[in-house]
């Protein structure tokens, strides 16, 4: 009998398939003492599977290349933590198997990060999966992950690790379906850039039984378990005429009234920028420049390196618009160089601008090789800061892109909601605003954007956010300049539509959202728009705020 389910759609699209679940995680290793003289060798077991396991991630990262790449860098980066080295050799020394010092080291950097105020959690998931790998090589068992099997499944976990995510077989894995995670976590953006439906933070996920026949629809965040014939035939026609509508959808974006609106790619290198060039993308929304850090924590990267990347990608959009976002580093992002190593509370603390302005040779480096990069292209290169809290975070800024000579429009992000209720203050020194959702909801809303018990705070659709939205974007009509959105919130078709009746000038998202925006915008009037974004305001619940919108579009 057919029952239904609800989640959070993260990435659209229906699959139809029997469940498969994500495979054991590790057991934990039993606490036996060794005696002294073993110590030497245990530690050299320990450094040997660590190596082996960060190198295996890199390797992962290299065949899947784009966001994925950098997400499991950073991962390899973290198995070989010198800090949680040094803890395992401690561990071993007084007595602990290489296996369990691992276990045991990891379990108190997990407790750390957890004290904080689980703000961290996004990297707490990453942190699991790193220390089950290297406990199951030293163990000699098989690593956890994707089950096995010759034909097609939805895969059933607690939740996705990048380094699973990122060699997703789409041929195989129909769709997946995690109890945690949120729209913004790591195995969203990554379901998004594979174009595998998805859907996160179902309670019960994993109490599917192996085999069971589910239908998932990765928009509304629907499962359907054991779906009727009529179900499977309404969701597989539905999932046709949505796939010919895309393939009719080219062009620049627009309401059907011919208001442009200009959809635009979020990027995380080099590596992301065919696949945006392929769906269409008028330019980039979002270059987000941590990967050439995030390479080595320890020290900034080259003015000649960071020159190499950002021409890489400003070539690659001849006459378009390119918008870079400076170094965001703190919370979830830490680099030993910049950012404090003692803070409480990180995503509270000296991230983003915050540290550029306190490292300001780091920021002039960035916006020099920025100059240099775009120089003899006929790029629009617009540059903004991150976590902008006020006027006087936004005057620093573009001081500092004045004296470095930075011929380019300044900008701000708005993720901080002070931002957001002073964005014509703000706008007295940047040249436009940018709207990072993602971050904007968890400060809104103090909800953790990695964290699944609180998903229902971070749904883009809360009304609140879209007042704040809707503020920043009427502050920047009034000053006579440009608010674009490159949140996630960007992704969801519905959602791009009430945006852009709340007066905001582009969208930006991951290359696989842009035919799914460009589609769903074709339809509607701006008028339409404006009165879908009202009703959106006027309800109570995100939940209440999509409905409304829908109904105004359906011309219910």
């Amino acid at each position: 009998m057919q029952t239904t389910l609800r989640g959070v759609g993260v990435s659209h699209g229906v699959a139809i398939g029997e469940v498969r679940h994500m495979g054991t995680a590790v057991l934990e290793p039993p606490a036996k003492q060794i005696p002294a003289e073993e110590a030497e060798r245990e530690q050299g077991r320990a450094r040997q599977a660590v190596e082996a396991v960060a190198a295996d991630l890199i390797a992962r990262g290299n065949l899947a290349g784009g966001e994925a790449q950098h997400v499991l860098e950073a991962q390899a980066m973290m198995a070989q933590d010198p800090e949680l080295m040094a803890d395992v050799d401690r561990r071993i020394a007084v007595g602990s198997t290489a296996e369990r010092g691992v276990y045991d080291a990891f379990a108190s950097y997990r407790a750390l990060l957890a004290g904080a105020g689980e703000y961290l959690a996004g990297r707490v998931a990453d942190l699991d999966d790193v220390r089950n790998r290297i406990v199951a090589r030293l163990l000699g068992v098989p690593m956890p992950g994707v089950p096995d099997s010759d034909e097609p499944y939805v895969l059933i976990a607690r939740d996705l690790a990048p380094a699973d995510t990122a060699l997703l077989d789409p041929t195989l894995v129909l769709g997946f379906v995690t109890e945690e995670g949120g729209p913004t976590s790591h195995s969203a953006i990554l379901a998004r850039a594979l174009g595998v439906p998805a859907v996160v933070a179902l309670p019960g996920a994993g109490e599917l039984a192996e085999g069971t026949v589910i239908a998932v629809d990765g928009s509304t965040g629907e499962i359907f378990v054991e779906p009727s014939a009529e179900k499977r035939a309404e969701m597989e026609a539905s999932a046709a005429a949505r796939k010919a509508a895309l393939s009719a959808s080219t062009g620049p974006g627009a309401t059907s009234d011919g208001h442009k609106v200009p959809l635009l790619a979020n990027v995380g290198g080099p590596g992301d920028v065919p696949a945006a060039v392929a769906a269409g993308a008028e330019g980039v929304g979002l270059f987000r420049t941590e990967f050439l850090f995030l390479d080595d924590s320890k020290q900034a990267p080259s003015e000649e390196k960071q020159i190499a990347a950002y021409r890489a990608v400003l070539e690659a959009f001849p006459e378009g618009r390119v918008v870079v976002r400076v170094l965001d580093a703190g919370a979830d992002k830490p680099l030993a160089f910049l950012t404090p190593a003692d803070e409480p509370n990180p995503a509270l603390g000296v991230r983003g601008l915050r540290s550029l302005l306190d490292h300001p040779d780091v920021l002039r480096t960035q916006l020099t090789a920025l100059a240099k990069a775009a120089e003899g292209l006929p790029v629009y290169l617009e540059v903004m800061a991150p976590m902008v809290a006020d006027r006087a975070d936004a005057k620093a800024f573009a001081d500092a892109c004045r004296a470095a000579g930075l011929q380019a429009k300044f900008g701000a992000m708005v993720e901080i909601p002070s931002a957001a209720l002073r964005a014509r203050s703000v706008l007295q020194e940047v040249e436009f605003l940018s709207l990072g959702t993602n971050d904007l909801a968890q400060y809104t809303f103090a909800a953790d954007r990695q964290v699944g018990a609180v998903s229902r705070l971070q749904d883009p659709w809360q009304p609140a956010l879209l007042d704040l939205v809707a503020m920043s974007a009427d502050a920047a009509k009034a000053e006579g300049k440009s608010c674009g959105v490159c949140g996630e919130a960007a992704s969801d078709p519905l959602l791009a539509c009430v945006l852009t009746g709340l007066g905001v000038t582009s969208l930006s998202m991951g290359a696989a959202s842009i035919p799914y925006v460009r589609s769903t915008l074709a339809k509607y009037t701006l008028a339409q728009c404006e009165r879908a974004a009202s009703a959106a305001r006027a309800a109570d619940s995100a939940e209440e705020a999509r409905v409304a919108a829908q109904a105004v579009l359906s011309g219910e």
